[in-house]
């Protein structure tokens, strides 16, 4: 393939499967990108010819390098396109500018891939290649955080059943195999402080203890998980098979269904997808996997994975998936994809070892671009109080993305809704609208420089944006503390339309001083007082108040040692406050905390905000209507 080559985008712009296809003989082999990237043949493992997971051998100690976050403003449903800027950015870095370059993205879940968004490859001449094999199965990680969830379930409700229908001395006599404890259960042992190894010496009380959970079922967090919009399984009934049944009580010859209310969430919603976010090595994949916390026994004692003895079945199935996927983009930059934490409950950032091992590959004078998912009150903050602290990288710059429509929106502009016409304010010059909207874009940038990064606009160009629109977007960015304000046309022109912005971002990033970046809280502060620092300094709310559920939780929490762990917000990403509905930049709302969740492997405590679905549904018409497969070539149709 000569060195020479260069993109020679289509006008009009083909559909992005028409891109990905159009492309696919400039694919460079994948061990070419790594072998680009510095990579030896023994650091990396592909996965077919375009594909290789990356060995944590790559992992550097102390990675240095221009670090830039891309977010966003709060979305229209539509979205406002982050995944396809952070592309077209680092497409610009290095096929523009001649800049060493690292892309760094989540993995794109099935359930909007075949639902209402579509996938996360970018779009246009600013993708990830090939894009079909980026949206479907990849190399399979998401497929095994939801066989190791499941995993869970399966063996927490297992353990229930047989505690209930057995005495403490025949589930002790069945748990142990061959006269042996197993690695997890000496550790469960080291964990209760028996200091024993041999099964037969364990005292009547020590058995007790080790073989009983007693787990309180009304305080079971874990729920099963699958790759799909399926809103019929938010709430099920588990257990009501004929072989479920145990006796009503011991002695009785009555039997009783061993049944509970449960549900589903989406995979990338699981916690060990968010294990998968932040760990760094085998050993800490295996630590986080153990330190589970899937419900409270009757007593109030934490129950984790490691109680269930599964820790190390997990660790085996989430071995692989730990090693980030290189591919490339539609210019050749090389992009790291790992990871897809939910960005409603979960961090919504790709990654640590990702953006690390990226650092570690650049160096010094090159640039990690990574995502951080839904608005910047979301994602960013994320980012930077929860990511950076566990990777101990330093943010240079924040990319905060805007669209013009996305600003009418904010000022007041009609419903903008997925698979409905958008109305002509989105198609004609409001300047009026815009300049109201310019609430939400100037509260997230005041937001970025509280943590003392610098900011750059990112103005994503629409076809019926006007010059004055985008002019009204520059000059209020730059009076609200923006270093720049740039229009990018990355979608239709790759690289070159980014220009400009990659620009902004090096010069942005030459006058970054590491030691000005600063979290919003510090860790050993009451969970209550990290939850309002973050609704008053990052929504602009007027306090926060807490269900009986949620005091209680507080309570347990940090009577169980977790009051230290951050806090990961999840609420709506379409408005500063937890109503959707409210638009602009709202201020003296209330935000109501119904409950708090734990997420101790991952290293976090998600307070719940409003009403947030841990499982989409599908629409009346969703996008597997159009998915097909061409059986004479192969070819995957109507991806998108």
């Amino acid at each position: 393939m000569s060195s020479t080559w260069k993109l020679q985008p289509q006008n009009p712009v083909p559909s992005d499967i028409e891109v990905s296809r159009s492309l696919k003989d400039s694919i460079l082999p994948i061990s070419t990108i790594a072998s680009n990237l510095g990579l030896t043949p023994s650091q990396y493992h592909p996965w077919g010819p375009s594909k290789a997971k990356i060995s944590l051998s790559t992992l550097p100690p102390s990675p240095k390098s221009n670090y830039v976050v891309v977010t966003g403003l709060n979305p229209t449903p539509l979205g406002e396109g982050k995944s396809t800027t952070t592309i077209g950015l680092a497409q610009a870095l290095q096929a523009s500018l001649g800049y060493k370059c690292v892309a760094c993205i989540r993995q794109p879940s099935q359930g909007p891939t075949f639902g209402v968004k579509g996938g996360a490859a970018g779009g246009g001449y600013s993708q990830v290649l090939p894009m079909e094999e980026f949206n479907l199965h990849l190399t399979g990680d998401i497929h095994a955080v939801t066989a190791s969830n499941n995993l869970v379930s399966a063996a927490l409700e297992s353990r229930m059943f047989h505690e209930s229908s057995q005495t403490s001395t025949a589930l002790y006599s069945r748990l142990i195999k061959n006269n042996t404890f197993s690695t997890v259960q000496l550790e469960r042992l080291k964990k209760l402080g028996i200091e024993k190894n041999n099964p037969q010496s364990l005292e009547e009380d020590e058995i007790e203890r080790f073989a009983r959970l007693n787990i309180n079922p009304e305080t079971i967090t874990w729920n099963r998980v699958l790759d799909t919009c399926d809103r019929h399984l938010r709430g099920i009934t588990v257990g009501t098979g004929s072989k479920e049944t145990v006796k009503k009580e011991p002695g009785s010859t009555e039997r009783v269904q061993h049944s509970r209310e449960t549900g589903f969430d989406i995979t990338v919603a699981s916690e060990i997808m968010s294990v998968l976010a932040v760990s760094t090595s085998l050993s800490d994949l295996r630590e986080r996997l153990s330190s589970m916390v899937i419900g409270f026994s009757y007593d109030n004692i934490p129950i984790t994975t490691l109680d269930l003895g599964v820790s190390g079945a997990l660790t085996v199935l989430m071995k692989d998936a730990l090693m980030p996927t290189l591919m490339q983009t539609v210019e050749r930059t090389p992009v790291l994809v790992h990871a897809g934490p939910f960005a409603n409950i979960s961090l919504g950032n790709s990654s640590v070892v990702a953006d690390k091992i990226g650092a570690g590959l650049v160096g010094e004078d090159g640039y990690v671009v990574t995502e951080a998912g839904f608005g910047a009150d979301i994602g960013m903050e994320k980012f930077f109080n929860i990511k950076c602290r566990k990777s101990n990288l330093i943010p240079n710059c924040v990319v905060i993305v805007a669209t013009i429509r996305a600003l009418k929106m904010h000022g007041g502009g009609p419903e903008v809704k997925a698979g409905k016409v958008l109305a002509d304010e989105y198609k004609t010059m409001n300047v009026g609208l815009v300049e109201k909207g310019m609430d939400n874009l100037i509260r997230h940038i005041i937001n970025a420089r509280k943590f003392g990064v610098k900011v750059v606009v990112a103005i994503n160009k629409f076809k019926t944006d006007e010059d004055e629109e985008i002019e009204i977007v520059k000059r209020m960015s730059l009076e609200a503390g923006a270093e720049d304000a740039v229009m990018s046309n990355h979608w239709e022109e790759g690289g070159e339309g980014a220009r400009e912005l990659a620009q902004a971002v090096v010069e942005a990033c030459s006058k970054s001083n590491p030691e000005d970046f600063k979290f919003l809280y510090e860790l050993n502060l009451p969970v209550k007082e990290k939850i309002e620092i973050i609704c008053k300094e990052i929504y602009a709310a007027e306090g926060v108040d807490y269900s009986e559920k949620a005091e209680h939780q507080i309570t347990e929490y940090e009577k169980n040692g977790f009051g230290d762990l951050p806090i990961c917000m999840a609420k709506t990403q379409y408005s500063f406050s937890t109503d959707p509905t409210k638009k602009g930049a709202p201020i003296n709302h209330r935000v109501l905390i119904r409950e708090i969740r734990s997420c101790v492997g991952a290293g976090f405590l998600y307070p719940i905000a409003g009403d947030i679905m841990t499982i989409p549904g599908l629409p009346t018409r969703p996008g597997f209507y159009d998915v097909d497969v061409d059986v004479e070539t192969g070819e995957v149709l109507g991806l998108f």
